[in-house]
């Protein structure tokens, strides 16, 4: 199965609200013949636009190639959340690298965030960037949980940013029932993410980059030079990224057996108005700590952007609109019958410890994937750390690449079964409240 095609229609953005507010742009021609560079970038997500930008700025001759439309993946349909530290929690990444690396891991990741936010401010981008993330949880023990992160944060990392919430002043923050407090970070933020992937795209375009849309990779010839295979052309560079995420398929087996694509939804309500206020009382946006997690914020004009829902399949449900209803109603009973204006689906990519897959494939391959729905500041971050690594100045890439990152067990063959048996285990957890 082909997801560059399973769910989607060939050029075309999703149904979403993002895609309805975004900045449009004119796409670029398709690959027609044989051209070289100094560079070739398979896709044109957060990783792709962002090695492309900072490698231009630095004067290579970067080519991109992206199936379908820059933003078209993960980077343009996500929660458009810039989370804090990496996707695994900073103590068991002690645990899993020793304390030496995983200070480095910190740091990198509010190089991440600081990235993000410096790109935005210096491009001019448009993309509703504002600040606040709360994590909340269901229960007494998990906000005791969630507060011992928080204070772990500060004391060991010097991280000032977050405010505790007990059960009152985190309902006082997120009217649900179904919540007992947590966090609210304030170093951490929120945005609109195909407009800021446009904008990293505009960018890059202004400081050089030849991007080509419409056109798929079908193979790559490895050597002292790289050789790109298209559909109508090819690409032949010293220096080759894969920035493919979910959207590898079969262009490196070591990668698939490491990073696995999986599918979540979003729906937009219709604007609510004075109801607004009864989902949210800052405009921040909140994930809780379900393993299938819920998360969610309010559009510049005033509607619920809820994700959640599960998926045990490539292809997408039928009707998205009442899989996200179902989590969205259990959190806010208020909004059985509110109207769902747009509900789409997207595919990122997981790995077995949440951690993204940084690995040098060849003297001349680089590849980053795997963000685990942390993506927004770690692909941009990640994007940076691979040009700069062309450059020979690869410290922060060989950090993230030492994390030990566990093939799945079959490797791509047997991963999306075994991920249905975990998914199902773990769904089943969520509702019974373990």
């Amino acid at each position: 199965m082909n997801l560059l095609y399973s769910n989607d229609k060939r050029g075309t953005y999703p149904p979403s609200w993002y895609a309805a507010t975004a900045h449009p742009q004119t796409p670029t021609e398709p690959l027609r013949g044989d051209v070289t560079a100094d560079v070739c970038v398979v896709g044109g997500g957060y990783t792709g636009l962002s090695t492309a930008l900072h490698l231009a700025e630095a004067g290579f001759k970067v080519v991109l190639l992206e199936a379908h439309r820059v933003g078209f993946g993960a980077s343009g349909r996500n929660g458009g959340q810039l989370g804090s530290a990496q996707r695994m929690d900073q103590e068991d990444l002690e645990k899993l690298v020793g304390r030496d690396d995983a200070a480095k891991l910190w740091d990198l990741a509010e190089d991440a965030k600081t990235l993000v936010k410096s790109l935005i401010e210096r491009h001019g981008i448009d993309c509703d960037l504002k600040p606040g993330i709360a994590t909340l949880g269901f229960s007494d023990g998990e906000r005791a949980e969630l507060h011992a992160h928080a204070k772990h944060l500060k004391s060991v990392y010097g991280y000032d940013q977050i405010e505790l919430l007990d059960a009152e002043a985190g309902r006082a923050l997120c009217p649900s029932p179904a919540y007992a407090g947590g966090y609210l970070d304030r170093g951490a933020a929120h945005l609109h993410p195909l407009n800021y992937a446009l904008g990293l795209a505009e960018a890059a375009l202004a400081a050089g980059l030849t991007l080509h849309e419409n056109t798929e990779v079908l193979g790559i010839e490895e050597g002292p030079r790289v050789t790109v295979r298209t559909e109508q052309g090819s690409v032949t560079a010293d220096h080759l990224v894969l920035a493919c995420n979910g959207y590898l398929g079969n262009l490196n087996r070591k990668v698939a057996a490491r990073v696995m694509p999986i599918n979540n939804f979003i729906a937009a309500t219709e604007p609510l108005g004075a109801e607004a206020a009864k989902v949210l009382t800052q405009d921040v946006a909140v994930a809780d700590t379900k393993f299938v997690v819920n998360y969610f914020r309010l559009s510049a004009d005033g509607r619920l952007l809820f994700g959640g829902g599960e998926s045990y399949g490539y292809r997408f449900p039928s009707d998205i609109a009442t899989k996200v209803r179902k989590p969205m109603t259990e959190i806010f009973p208020h909004l059985r019958d509110v109207r769902i204006d747009y509900a789409w689906g997207g595919t990122l990519a997981i790995t077995m410890r949440r951690m993204p897959y940084l690995t040098r494939l060849a003297p001349n391959i680089l590849s980053a994937s795997g963000y685990s729905g942390h993506g927004v500041g770690t692909a941009t971050h990640a994007g940076q750390l691979m040009a700069l690594a062309i450059q020979g100045q690869a410290e922060g890439f060989d950090t993230m690449a030492r994390v030990p990152t566990l093939p799945f067990p079959g490797g791509s063959a047997l991963r999306n079964p075994l991920l249905m048996l975990a998914m199902t285990w773990y769904a089943m957890r969520d509702r019974l409240g373990l």
